[in-house]
């Protein structure tokens, strides 16, 4: 008995450390553009030396983010796949919809899990659905970060989207 209890707990704690994100099957794909940028790239990012006031605020919410994923697609099949796995994610894990728009033919839906207080937020995700000659967007951001301070890094980072989170970070 205490055998397989140890056994439990070890398979418990490894498939939670070495867990990979339901997003991660995207990596990888043909018609699918990823970025991937990990705590170890934010937590160097970090120690760059600002210049000014503008750079100082990007560095400090570096400072607070853990993960961020982003796949973009221009294939109606690989977004229909992006969906359906974004949708399954919502449900399970109990993502809040923060916002939706509808505009262009483009719907954007953000949905975040806030944090300790009703300004922060630990994870965001983010899908575009495009239609026609519109690219499908999916980005996940996890940390413990405000949305104002978001539209920030985006725009640093010229990440699809920005404009939507910007447009979040106002309501």
């Amino acid at each position: 008995m205490r055998n397989r209890i140890l056994i439990i707990a070890l398979v418990l704690f490894t498939n939670t450390f070495f867990a990979q994100s339901v997003f991660d099957k995207f990596d990888n794909q043909d018609d699918i553009t990823t970025v991937i940028v990990n705590r170890k790239m934010f937590s160097m990012l970090s120690k760059v030396d600002a210049k000014d006031k503008e750079s100082q605020q990007y560095l400090n919410l570096i400072k607070k983010l853990d993960n961020l994923k982003v796949f973009v697609t221009a294939s109606d099949k690989k977004s229909d796949d992006m969906k359906a796995v974004a949708d399954k994610y919502i449900k399970t894990t109990g993502l809040e919809e923060l916002m939706r728009i509808n505009e262009k033919g483009k719907n954007v839906k953000i949905f975040v899990k806030s944090g300790a207080t009703e300004s922060e937020v630990k994870e965001l995700l983010m899908f575009i659905e495009g239609s026609g000659k519109e690219e499908s967007v999916l980005m996940s951001l996890t940390g413990n970060f405000n949305l104002e301070e978001l539209s920030a890094l985006t725009d640093k980072m010229k990440l699809p989207g920005g404009d939507e989170l910007k447009k979040a970070s106002k309501k």
